[in-house]
């Protein structure tokens, strides 16, 4: 199957194309083409059974929070993918549903491999900061991963966060200093 467009899998559920990135609005650039988010979901799928619930925390971890697929596009994606025989969808207690991937859902992610592969490992889109000299967006963005990881993945005691937001006072007196 040609990747460039896979028969059925390059449509939007909904006629149109894959997600906007969070925040833009009007004619925002498209982070993912056409069906590229499927390919990335049944990417993710492969790796282990998921929840849709956890392919949005997943996809919005991976993009460092700047798209994040909502419910009304990850939920019609599983149901197509479902449709089109690539995952079956188990219902589990409380109403939640279980995608695994198929033996047609493997054949035709490995005839995809390659652009799966690029999905898999491509990086969140750089947000527009005007004159801000590379180094220091680099430098914002990392300060902003770690303490999203810090922050959404651990439970910082009291003492943790006044010393966590402490440190950024310092760090941001210091560099007013600087000026």
């Amino acid at each position: 199957m040609d990747m460039a467009r896979p028969e059925g899998l390059m449509k939007h559920h909904r006629g149109g194309e894959g997600g906007r990135m969070r925040g833009r609005r009007g004619g925002g650039k498209r982070l993912f083409d056409y069906g590229e988010l499927r390919l990335l979901m049944l990417a993710m799928i492969v790796d282990k059974p998921r929840h849709g619930y956890e392919l949005i925390k997943e996809i919005s971890e991976r993009f460092e929070g700047r798209y994040s697929p909502s419910p009304g596009v990850v939920y019609p994606t599983l149901s197509w993918l479902e449709d089109m025989g690539y995952i079956t969808l188990t219902a589990e207690e409380g109403g939640r549903k279980l995608s695994r991937i198929t033996t047609e859902g493997e054949a035709f992610l490995a005839a995809n491999r390659q652009a799966a592969d690029e999905l898999l490992t491509r990086k969140p889109p750089k947000k527009p900061r005007g004159d801000v000299p590379e180094a220091v967006a680099e430098a914002m963005d990392r300060l902003k991963s770690v303490l999203r990881h810090r922050l959404e993945n651990e439970t910082p005691s009291e003492e943790e966060l006044s010393a966590i937001a402490w440190r950024i006072e310092e760090a941001a007196e210091a560099i007013a200093k600087l000026a």
